[in-house]
């Protein structure tokens, strides 16, 4: 199947304050961020017209952008804003939405004090991250040999851009011995996350996820916390071992791009995709898509 570029799409994407043509959003050679990935991101959604958790990812982009000492000037409204005009110029009712934030090209080396803070959302139709088929039957995954850093060694709870290079390593990697993604552990060897994503196990009828000290806590993560817990089920936030996993039930990732996905096999175990499992992601899928109050809806477009 071939492969449309990301920069040849028709389109607008919001930059720097304004709409501008899709081809023309680009950077110069000497960003700083292409060089030493000082740039931070979130990944949105919107459905129905309705951008959800909007002003949960743009105060975790905030928050990034702190941790990453990012002076960036602008208000959790005009991020919001931004991402609400993105979606509108692009006649966008179901979406994925990119947020960025990132150093300039004005200081080169590894201090960048004098780089402007720049931002940018694109957003694009993109129904799911797995494929149909993968989301029945659940995805594969494979245990990484890299491991997520120690707090005191990484800006570990902001998204940022350089985090993500153990994940592509990762996915390539369990990409190329026929898994769908791959199983991160944590410097101690806990269980962590999968690439993009958090993940749950079911076992005698309760949920447990592994504690976000030296993980993104992911907006989805809560999310399906919530819920599962109005729905009368236990959800116990833990270190979980990667021996325990055997006894799992059940497993289902959660993430913005990912949504609630099974996952149906772990290294060389199998598991089935639950009822449990069925239900969440059902009652996601319902909660994400539910009619919003008329002023919030005006607000999201």
């Amino acid at each position: 199947m071939a492969i449309i570029p990301y920069d040849d799409r028709d389109g607008q994407i919001w930059f720097d304050g304004k709409l501008v043509p899709w081809r023309e959003a680009k950077v110069h050679f000497l960003t700083h961020a292409l060089h030493y990935g000082s740039g931070v991101f979130e990944g949105v959604r919107c459905y129905n017209g309705n951008i959800f958790k909007l002003n949960e990812h743009s105060q975790r982009m905030l928050d990034g952008c702190k941790m990453m000492d990012m002076k960036i000037t602008y208000t959790i409204d005009q991020i919001n804003q931004a991402c609400i005009e993105a979606v509108r110029a692009n006649n966008l009712t179901d979406a994925y939405l990119r947020p960025l934030a990132w150093r300039g090209p004005e200081q080169m080396g590894v201090a960048a004090q004098q780089t402007k803070i720049h931002l940018a959302v694109a957003a694009w139709d993109w129904p799911s991250y797995f494929s149909p088929e993968m989301r029945e039957k659940g995805i594969s995954i494979q245990t990484s040999r890299w491991r997520r850093p120690a707090p005191d060694m990484a800006p570990v709870t902001a998204k940022a851009c350089g985090l993500y290079m153990i994940c592509t390593l990762s996915k390539h990697e369990a990409d190329r011995n026929g898994y769908t993604d791959a199983l991160m552990h944590d410097y101690r060897g806990n269980v962590a996350e999968l690439t993009g994503a958090n993940i749950f196990m079911v076992k005698n009828g309760e949920l447990h996820t592994p504690l976000t000290d030296c993980i993104l806590n992911g907006i989805t993560r809560l999310t399906v916390i919530d819920l599962a817990r109005s729905l009368g089920y236990k959800v116990t936030e833990r270190h979980i071992r990667p021996e325990e996993l055997k006894d799992g039930n059940e497993f289902f990732a959660t993430g913005t791009a990912a949504e609630v996905t099974p996952i149906g096999k772990i290294d060389d175990k199998t598991f089935a995709v639950g009822p449990i499992t069925r239900r969440i992601r059902e009652e996601y899928e319902k909660l994400v898509r539910a009619p919003v109050p008329a002023q919030q809806k005006a607000a999201a477009g």
